[in-house]
């Protein structure tokens, strides 16, 4: 088993079935497949000054409706976690699982006792006063938005740490955390290269009160964002247009993949998801089996297994562009 993988690795996989990397049609990464209206000529940076991240602080501040003072960024999501699993130093953390795998690593490199809570079977389970609470929401790997209005108020009563994973919050309607940043231990992750299809851009933020916020930036780099990384987002922010048609086109294709999938005698279950991907238990079929199903037809999905509390009969299939489900659909 492969302890900590993830999806979308078109060159390793290109390699293995022997095809040229622009063949592979890639169902594996919940990275969005619909692209900002850029504004800017990359060629035109100065890139001979170091960076000034001011007008990039303004841009996801709007965009986020927060004010300036309650964000830090990190050079990706991931950076973030564990810079914050660091700077917190807590000794005890409880993940709401299964979820993004990063979090076990972040929590085993600094030595969290970790106390794992199946959130498909056990989500009321009361966790352990003191804890860092992880909790991804919309969740991955099945993409569930779950409304948090009544585990808030137990979290806080235990004195807990809360992280809320809002990675895939921009596919969907649904109201932000940031209307719980009273409460002063509590820390909300953006991770806006999967909304703003920028996996090669790094730029992740981590959202709270301003105190907190001064906690985490004393021990944090002055320079760790380039300026290309940088423009690109906000020139991806100033596309007035693109949240509204990445949500429209999105939720349209994800209802096609529900209808395809429904209709498989592939599928013992559909999870629900309000995210850009989609998670099934497979019949009479394992994922590797099926992985190896799709090989002729170059397709890539995201094999399940080594996340907590699932197995070999689970796979993710991520939302892309409607020719490329229906080449699926043909195979399912």
């Amino acid at each position: 088993m492969i302890k900590h993988g993830h999806g979308g690795d078109l060159k390793a996989f290109s390699k293995e079935i022997k095809c040229e990397i622009n063949e592979v049609i890639d169902l594996s990464s919940n990275i969005n497949f619909l692209q900002p209206k850029l504004d800017i000529d990359f060629n035109s940076l100065d890139i001979s000054a170091y960076p000034n991240y001011d007008d990039l602080y303004k841009a996801i501040a709007k965009n986020y409706q927060i004010d300036i003072e309650q964000i830090e960024l990190f050079n990706g999501a991931t950076t973030a976690i564990y810079s914050l699993f660091r700077e917190l130093n807590l000794d005890h953390c409880t993940l709401y699982a299964p979820c993004y795998m990063e979090y076990q690593k972040s929590a085993e490199l600094y030595g969290y006792t970790i106390e794992y809570i199946n959130r498909f079977e056990n989500i009321n389970t009361h966790p352990k006063e003191n804890s860092l609470i992880i909790f991804v929401n919309p969740s991955t790997p099945d993409g569930k938005f779950y409304p948090i209005e009544e585990m808030i108020p137990i979290w806080r009563k235990k004195g807990c740490t809360i992280l809320i994973d809002e990675s895939f919050l921009d596919f969907t309607p649904f109201e932000s955390a940031t209307k719980y940043l009273d409460y002063p231990k509590l820390y909300i992750l953006k991770s806006m290269t999967k909304f703003y299809s920028s996996a090669g851009i790094r730029v992740g933020a981590i959202i709270s009160n301003q105190k907190s916020i001064k906690r985490l930036q004393k021990s944090e780099p002055l320079w760790k964002i380039s300026q290309f990384d940088s423009a690109y987002l906000q020139s991806a922010l100033r596309d007035k247009n693109f949240v509204e048609k990445s949500q429209t086109i999105n939720n349209a294709y994800r209802g096609y993949l529900l209808e395809m999938l429904k209709k498989s005698n592939l599928i013992e279950n559909i999870y629900p998801s309000s995210a850009n991907f989609v998670m099934v238990k497979l019949k009479d079929i394992d994922a590797k089996t099926f992985q190896e199903k799709l090989i002729p037809h170059k397709i890539m999905i995201r094999n399940c297994a080594n996340f907590d509390f699932l197995d070999e009969n689970f796979i993710r299939i991520a939302i892309k562009d409607i020719t490329s489900l229906r080449l699926l659909e043909n195979i399912l």
